[in-house]
């Protein structure tokens, strides 16, 4: 079975085919197809390829499912001695996407 290792939105996520991941808000509506170029790795049944940086040819096609934000976090700074103070709340954007497969174009040459 094949597996990456993507990069979106600053971070690294490990991914096979079926697996429902939870990213950075991107762009689009529930059931766009969402295609991811920064392929970092893959694994198959031949070996491992690693990129430099990133793998030529290789890519990670998926679907959106849900587009959401996470649960809120409270924000509050604070100065001793003073009357600083400060609360905010804050709630983060997420796509969570269903890898649908792994592209992968290698060539033999490395």
């Amino acid at each position: 079975m094949e597996e990456a290792i993507i990069k979106t939105g600053g971070h690294q996520y490990r991914v096979k085919a079926g697996d429902v991941i939870k990213v950075q808000k991107l762009d689009g509506k529930v059931g766009d197809k969402v295609k991811f170029d920064d392929v970092l790795m893959i694994k198959t049944d031949d070996g491992i390829t690693v990129g430099t940086p990133k793998v030529d040819g290789a890519a990670v096609e998926g679907s959106i499912v849900e587009q959401g934000r996470e649960k809120k976090i409270v924000v509050f700074f604070y100065r001793n001695k003073t009357r600083n103070r400060k609360k905010n709340g804050h709630r983060q954007p997420f796509t969570k996407v269903k890898i649908e497969r792994i592209l992968s174009e290698v060539s033999e040459n490395g």
